[in-house]
């Protein structure tokens, strides 16, 4: 019998990014936008108003600087919490 998927994220709420580490987040967020836009048109999708499966449609295959406001959060919350997890794990980023 399958058990129920029950998601166990790293506990980031307490990791305070550095102002340089914020300075990053807009720049991530497109990264991870542009990497899912290009898997999505090598499998095919296009552009379109409403997003349709079937036709393999997404009103997202825009540049980063075009999405409504809501995906770009989505976006952001990826490329926050990934840095939370790094420094969470230990890790740090330098330049």
């Amino acid at each position: 019998m399958n058990m129920p998927y029950v998601p166990r994220p790293l506990n980031t709420g307490g990791i305070k990014l550095t102002p340089e580490l914020l300075d990053l987040i807009e720049m991530i967020a497109n990264h991870v936008h542009e990497v899912w836009a290009s898997s999505r048109i090598a499998e095919g999708w296009k552009y379109g108003a409403i997003r349709d499966d079937e036709r393999k449609e997404h009103p997202c295959l825009v540049p980063y600087s075009e999405l409504p406001e809501s995906e770009k959060e989505y976006d952001r919350k990826t490329a926050i919490e990934t840095l939370k997890a790094i420094g969470l794990l230990g890790f740090r980023i330098s330049q």
